[in-house]
């Protein structure tokens, strides 16, 4: 059994890297005819597993999130020929860096790679976290979000400032949008 998913492992990568010349795939137009399911995990910390044990190998992860989709009824990874699930325990990326050294841009860096800038392409949303805490997201494409590390998240909290007044939630600014830091309901 493990031989057949150590093949259906080898044969994803080497669909998705004929797939991909350059940067994401565009994922949004397959539809292949064949389905199933792989056993894949990316757990809440970000790190992808493969029948339980860690994927080692940075590239290779690394592929795998070009051909990742979230589709309706989950995620699943995507290649001209073939669609399979996958189980995502939280947000599938997770930032390890911003950059807020351009002015009115703030630059996100994620474990797999992706940069993107916040805005409104790129939304920071603040959910309510285990007991109430904030659990903060930026979207990276196709309805793909990264949870914002909790080092990324006290230097947004540096960079915050009350808007749209004196009294309002703590924001940041990028790219003439505001997000705010606080919590939605």
């Amino acid at each position: 059994m493990g031989e057949v998913n150590k093949s259906g492992l080898e044969a994803i990568a080497q669909a998705a890297q004929a797939g991909v010349t350059r940067g994401v795939a565009p994922v949004h137009l397959w539809n292949p005819p064949r389905c199933g399911a792989i056993d894949i995990r990316i757990r809440a910390d970000g790190l992808w597993l493969h029948e339980g044990s860690p994927i080692g190998r940075q590239p290779l992860v690394r592929l795998f999130s070009t051909v990742l989709r979230k589709d309706a009824d989950g995620f699943v990874l995507v290649t001209p020929s073939e669609k399979l699930t996958i189980v995502v325990e939280d947000a599938p990326f997770i930032t390890v860096g911003v950059d807020s050294s351009k002015s009115g841009l703030l630059r996100f860096v994620t474990n797999v790679g992706d940069m993107v800038e916040a805005g409104p392409d790129h939304p920071i949303r603040v959910a309510h976290g285990d007991g109430g805490t904030p659990r903060p997201y930026i979207h990276i494409r196709g309805g793909l979000e990264a949870l914002i590390s909790r080092p990324v998240f006290y230097e947004l909290a540096a960079l915050a400032t009350p808007f749209p007044d004196d009294e309002g939630p703590l924001s940041v600014r990028s790219n003439d949008a505001w997000f705010s830091l606080e919590p939605t309901v």
